[in-house]
């Protein structure tokens, strides 16, 4: 346990911290296992609402620093690819 009154705060604070993050990036995972399960479906509608919102919630998880803008990108740009693929005809 820390000694010092400014340890004892930047407990307090980092674990409110904490808890703020959990939720954005539990609502980023959340959005994108949503996104790749209606990639894996038929319905082409609602597969690109669902990676919409995905880059939704990753952009809004880095504007917070939650994770990395890099980060984001790349989650991005493999929801989008892999949407890409699913609206090809299948050869």
């Amino acid at each position: 346990m820390a000694n010092h009154k400014s340890a004892l705060k930047r407990i307090r604070s980092s674990e409110k911290r904490r808890q703020r993050n959990r939720v954005a990036r539990g609502s980023a995972r959340s959005a994108v296992k949503r996104a790749r399960v209606s990639l894996g479906g038929k319905d082409m509608a609602a597969a690109e609402v669902a990676v919409g919102s995905a880059v939704s919630a990753l952009d809004k998880a880095a504007a917070k620093g939650v994770i990395h803008k890099n980060n984001a990108a790349r989650r991005k740009s493999r929801l989008m690819r892999q949407l890409n693929q699913a609206k090809q005809p299948a050869a």
